[in-house]
């Protein structure tokens, strides 16, 4: 069984920037297709990013384009999610997930989910 532990989060005001990590363990990382999502208050859980197992290929919520960066150590068993430019918007807890199957997690269907990092952006 593989364990999802999110960090990094926090209270940041708007314009600046955050740095997300989830460590996995439990089984093979480097194996997984990893993402991130998040949910607002009284909103949907929604796709941030996603990348797959060598890091070769992501993708990104037309939110976050050009302001958010996935990335993968598979030395580390860590996927973060670098955050810039941040908006109040960008207020929600951010979860981390992980599928062997790329477009499951693209699709919010992984198998694995972490417990969540909050992250507030103050305006």
């Amino acid at each position: 069984q593989v364990q999802l532990v999110e960090s990094g989060g926090g209270l940041v005001q708007a314009g600046g920037s955050l740095r997300l990590s989830c460590a996995a363990s439990g089984r093979t990382f480097s194996s997984y297709a990893m993402g991130w999502f998040r949910q607002a208050p009284g909103k949907e859980r929604e796709f941030v990013a996603a990348i797959n197992w060598s890091g070769g290929r992501t993708d990104y919520a037309d939110s976050v384009k050009g302001r958010f960066t996935i990335s993968r150590d598979n030395a580390k068993n860590t996927v973060y999610l670098a955050m810039n430019s941040l908006k109040p918007e960008d207020t929600a807890d951010y979860y981390c997930a992980e599928d062997f199957n790329y477009f499951k997690v693209v699709a919010g269907d992984s198998g694995s989910w972490g417990q969540g990092t909050q992250v507030t952006v103050s305006s």
